[in-house]
């Protein structure tokens, strides 16, 4: 029986821990947490026979014949260095997928920014066309759940993060969407050109590639690299030249080649990035041939993606926003932007490196006031301070956040109070979607209490 070795408990560890048993594996899965994250992850792995080994890293024992890694793995750990130079295969959980599904064609989403709102939103249209696309990566399943799944699907739909893709060198999609670039990750990944090398290589193994012609970078820097791209612009057909969008926004309406597909504002979600992310779906639907009316309901149906801007409710007169997918500075200036001022921001987690010069001006603009919670509390308030900013209060905790948030709001006349962290959720949390469903349960028992 061949031997396989799971690195990390989380949703894609044990998804991938399943698989291989159903395949007829014998699967060790280990964790160097000695608690599992959640509860309900253990059961189902020692009903199929997985080893579990809690409390223990992979050391590179020798007769294991794969090693497949969860997505917060680092490709160069010294033990998969070594595995690897022993001749041992070592892929990612998302590579396992692309080996053991049923032959069906991808869409595979990467960017900085913008690619769990674009992965939903191109799953929901896909959809509404009839097909059986489920979302899933970084968003919704992981990757080998759909390998469990009772029928296959008709069209996998990606949320690919560069940690997955490095791990993936065989996974080529029909479709390759790529939203941003700007620098994120880069204590693994070391410098910008690294990280965006990473993300190219999916494009280049992709059939057909779209990509943002309204990012900067991109536009920039990957025009000869992908010369036969489809590109698009919220602009118009002449906003990016020399490069030609194959879709873009005219006169209102979404044009693909052009024909008029759909009126922009049938998408709920505001904000030019919203268009951006609507012009890439959109593509990628045109060139799997869905018809303009599903593509138009799946449009009009969406109804958003949770983290990401996610409205929670009002109360007294103050609008309360769950912006925990924000996890770096350019995303939370985005979220900063996108919301009427004055805001009451709350931000803070575990810090990244990259440029916060930008969202530092945004936040002078438009906060009223800034509360900062964990690890990055006290280095984002001297950075405030460094630009002249002063109404900053650290809080620490995100409880103390909201009700210091809901007693300060009217005070200072602010219409949101938006939660935007512009930093990595480790520190507090298990992920941001944690960190996210415990501020909006914050905000909800807040609108039981008036």
């Amino acid at each position: 029986m061949p031997q396989a070795h799971v690195i990390g408990l989380g949703k894609s560890g044990a998804a991938a821990a399943r698989l291989l048993r159903q395949r007829g594996w014998a699967v060790v899965l280990s964790d160097r947490n000695p608690t599992p994250p959640t509860a309900d992850l253990v059961a189902p792995l020692t009903a199929a026979g997985v080893d579990l080994q809690l409390g223990h890293g992979f050391t590179g024992e020798e007769g294991t014949d794969l090693v497949v890694l969860s997505p917060g793995v680092p490709w160069d750990l010294p033990a998969l260095v070594a595995a690897r130079a022993a001749g041992q295969t070592v892929i990612g959980e998302m590579e396992l997928a692309w080996r053991l599904l049923p032959p069906r064609p991808w869409v595979g989403i990467t960017g900085t920014n913008g690619k769990t709102t674009t992965t939903a939103l191109t799953a929901a249209i896909f959809q509404a066309a009839g097909f059986q696309a489920p979302a899933c990566g970084n968003i919704g399943y992981a990757a080998c759940e759909l390998g469990l799944a009772e029928t296959s699907p008709d069209w996998v739909v990606a949320e690919l993060s560069s940690y997955q893709i490095e791990a993936a060198p065989s996974l080529s999609p029909r479709i390759g969407l790529w939203t941003t670039l700007t620098p994120d990750h880069l204590q693994r990944h070391k410098t910008l050109k690294n990280y965006a090398e990473i993300k190219a290589s999916l494009l280049h193994r992709s059939q057909l590639a779209v990509l943002n012609g309204d990012d900067p970078y991109l536009r920039q820097h990957l025009a000869q690299a992908f010369p036969l791209a489809h590109w698009t612009s919220i602009g118009g057909p002449a906003a990016i030249a020399p490069l030609q969008p194959t879709t873009y926004l005219e006169e209102g309406w979404v044009t693909f080649r052009g024909e008029a597909i759909l009126p922009a504002s049938d998408l709920a979600m505001g904000g030019e990035h919203n268009q951006q992310n609507l012009l890439l779906a959109v593509t990628a639907a045109c060139l799997a041939g869905i018809d303009r009316r599903a593509i138009a309901a799946g449009v009009a149906n969406f109804p958003g993606v949770p983290h990401r801007l996610e409205r929670i409710g009002t109360w007294g007169g103050i609008d309360f926003i769950n912006d925990s997918k924000a996890t770096n500075y350019d995303a939370a200036e985005v979220g900063l932007r996108s919301v009427a001022s004055p805001v009451i921001l709350i931000a803070g987690g575990e810090p990244k490196q990259g440029d916060d010069g930008s969202w530092l001006e945004c936040i002078q603009e438009r906060a009223a006031t800034v509360l900062l919670i964990g690890q990055a509390a006290p280095q984002f308030a001297e950075r405030l301070a460094r630009v002249g900013y002063s109404a900053v209060e650290q809080v620490e905790t995100l409880d103390r956040a909201v009700s210091r948030a809901r007693h300060l709001a009217p005070s200072l006349g602010a219409q949101v109070v938006l939660f935007s962290p512009a930093c990595a959720s480790f520190d507090q949390y298990p992920n941001f979607e944690a960190r996210g469903d415990h501020f909006r349960q914050l905000c909800q028992d807040l609108g039981e209490q008036q």
